[in-house]
């Protein structure tokens, strides 16, 4: 019994990190580096190195939160990592390809980043809803 507890809680504490984690990576530090790095392009690639990582976590979480007994009051974590990962592999390659190429069917890079930036909000609201309507007991 103290067992599942001990779990219950940990698992807890790695949803709220993980809360913060994305919203503090698109509140923040993303806009930092910008700011801080004079080289525009480097300052992309750290973040979306930072984003990549985000992705991964939020997919470490969600296949904890499938072992997880409350597994199916997960649903908004579910989400949020499947917008993160569509992020990752699908928009991403395009964002590569429109910002080599001055666009990508038919869009610019900015407006791809665009798109990309609502689905990485997105996922921060689904993680937000979750953190607040559960509490995974």
């Amino acid at each position: 019994m103290r067992e599942l507890k001990l779990l219950r809680n940990a698992f807890r504490l790695v949803l709220v990190l993980w809360a913060g984690s994305l919203w503090s990576l698109a509140a923040w530090v993303a806009p930092t580096l910008f700011y801080a790095q004079g080289d525009r392009h480097l300052a992309g690639l750290l973040a979306s190195r930072l984003f990549s990582i985000e992705t991964y976590l939020g997919i470490g979480v969600a296949l904890l939160a499938a072992l997880h007994a409350a597994r199916s009051r997960f649903l908004w974590g579910y989400v949020a990592a499947g917008l993160l990962a569509v992020n990752e592999w699908l928009l991403k390659p395009v964002m590569q390809s429109a910002l080599a190429q001055g666009g990508a069917a038919g869009l610019s890079f900015g407006a791809w980043h665009g798109v990309s930036a609502l689905l990485y909000i997105a996922a921060c609201v689904c993680v937000l809803l979750l953190v607040w309507n559960e509490d995974f007991r």
